[in-house]
């Protein structure tokens, strides 16, 4: 295989890209928000909120410290593979930018229909659960039918789901709810797939090359989101929110505009994959030709190994406290910067919280040569915990505390950033290889549990964060446990190179905002 004759360099005009994007989508969002001559200039844009100025300072800390965790490697480009590159980066980012641009608007605009907390949880809940029970065997099925196919399905679940959010009617959003889970959870599985099974078998490139591949996906997947959240504020205060007619149910304009922004990007991906993508599946048989165990063999391996490995056991308590706090986050943030003196633009906030949570995800990077998986996660813990105090406390008059609010806020994503890389390197050393997919969704079972108990119950915003509070701190004493048993927590973890991976792990299996 022919091999270009300079090694790989740091991809630094990826960063400068995404800068300029960023920055142009909040300059996108000073025209489409200036009705006032105050909102013409630059200056009037960043000065309409404590959340505007908060975009420029965060957003240089995050240009800054993405340039020093970047994805780098000393492998030399093969023939072929910036063509690769380029065509699989190019679908991912208008895939992952169709859900990231419905993330900030999903609550928004339910309440605008007029609909309850309680109906809005039920929504929410159908969509996290349809994501996390599909997403049990999302892998098997884009293996058997082909990730090719398996991607397209995405989007055109993706765009029903969308289409569905025109309609102020509680059984079509439904509907709505459980294709876009669908959706979420084909998104992190089925495009990976493609690309691992393309990269390594299909034209036999490297592995250090398939490590910078992860890095540039995930470090796209975080600009993408901040543009996104910029974009999609542009966008929802471009168009007024009106029904099509007088009466009707289905509605445009407004905080729709987003998912059809989201649609607009889908279509466009779909061309790229039918018109660039070849078909891959994955493998019923080992390597050595014998048949795989059975869903059942599986399932009583991870049931021994967690009543076995207390490590293993506690991990996913650590996963379901930690990840069950995040959902109940997710679901909460809108109602907590509710304000009549500071309407909330959710967009901008949104794209605010990507730029803490990817800040925190390059600490992590950067920390790794020092400390150890389990020594970011306790400080990680202790700092969410922190933040779900303040949350607490703003709960009890979100009108008043709008600010600390969203300042906690801010903390727990830049947490959320450092969490998913830094336990992801902790399941691969503590869970088994051949029980790993197995682990990791008996893991999802009490984080189902949580999440449900945490949206249907009719506990108050503050109460919820104050259970979120003790997650953290159950989470905390159990990476504590884990650590005292691995080896302490300082120093590089010593499986073969896995702390050497940039930003995000390819595993960390982050999680959608919607």
């Amino acid at each position: 295989m022919a091999l270009s004759s300079t090694p790989a360099r740091p991809p630094r005009r990826w960063l400068v890209l995404v800068a300029a994007v960023v920055v142009a989508a909040a300059v996108r969002g000073v025209s489409a928000q200036a009705p006032a001559s105050h909102h013409a200039t630059m200056a009037g844009y960043f000065a309409q909120s404590f959340y505007h100025m908060a975009v420029l300072p965060l957003l240089a800390a995050t240009v800054v410290l993405a340039y020093w965790a970047r994805p780098s490697t000393s492998d030399e480009f093969p023939k072929g593979f910036r063509r690769f590159q380029m065509v699989y980066l190019s679908v991912w980012t208008l895939c992952v930018a169709a859900d990231w641009l419905q993330g900030p608007f999903v609550y928004a605009l339910y309440a605008e229909y007029g609909f309850s907390g309680r109906q809005i949880a039920e929504l929410f809940v159908a969509g996290f659960g349809s994501s996390l029970i599909f997403g049990c065997f999302v892998g098997t099925f884009c293996d058997k039918f082909g990730r090719k196919r398996s991607c397209l399905i995405y989007c055109v679940m993706y765009i029903l789901s969308c289409m569905t959010k025109h309609f102020k009617q509680y059984s079509v959003l439904m509907l709505g709810r459980i294709t876009g889970g669908i959706a979420t959870s084909m998104l992190f599985s089925c495009f990976e797939c493609w690309m691992v099974s393309e990269h390594l078998q299909r034209n036999n490139f490297s592995g250090g090359l398939l490590s910078y591949m992860f890095g540039l996906m995930f470090t796209v997947m975080y600009c993408v989101a901040i543009a996104s959240g910029l974009a999609g504020q542009a966008v929802a205060d471009a168009f007024p929110f009106v029904p099509i007619s007088e009466g009707s149910v289905i509605y445009v304009g407004g905080k729709c505009g987003p998912f059809d922004l989201a649609i607009a990007c889908l279509f466009v991906g779909m061309a790229l994959i039918a018109a660039f993508f070849d078909e891959n599946y994955g493998s019923d048989e080992g390597a050595t030709g014998a048949p795989s165990p059975s869903l059942m063999d599986n399932i009583r391996s991870g049931v021994s190994l967690l009543s076995t490995d207390r490590r293993a056991l506690l991990l996913g308590v650590v996963v379901s406290a930690f990840e069950g706090s995040m959902y109940a986050f997710v679901f909460n943030w809108t109602p907590a910067l509710n304000s009549k003196q500071i309407p909330p633009p959710h967009g901008v906030i949104f794209a605010l919280f990507m730029m803490s949570c990817m800040c925190g995800a390059s600490v992590s990077t950067l920390a790794g040569a020092w400390v150890r998986p389990a020594g970011r996660l306790v400080a990680t813990f202790a700092a969410g915990f922190f933040a779900f105090v303040l949350s607490t406390y703003a709960a009890m008059d979100t009108e008043e505390h709008v600010f600390t609010s969203f300042v906690a806020f801010l903390l727990f994503e830049f947490c959320v950033g450092v969490y998913f890389p830094s336990v992801g390197v902790m399941k691969s050393e503590i869970v088994p290889e051949q029980v790993r997919g197995t682990v990791y969704n008996l893991y999802r079972v009490p984080l189902n549990a949580i999440v449900v108990a945490l949206l249907l119950s009719d506990i108050t915003m503050a109460t919820c964060f104050k259970l979120n509070a003790l997650f953290l701190l159950v989470a905390l004493i159990s990476v504590l446990y884990i650590s005292v048993n691995s080896g302490g927590l300082a120093g590089k973890a010593g499986k073969g190179g896995d702390e050497e991976r940039p930003i995000i792990e390819g595993k960390a299996d982050p999680v959608s905002r919607d």
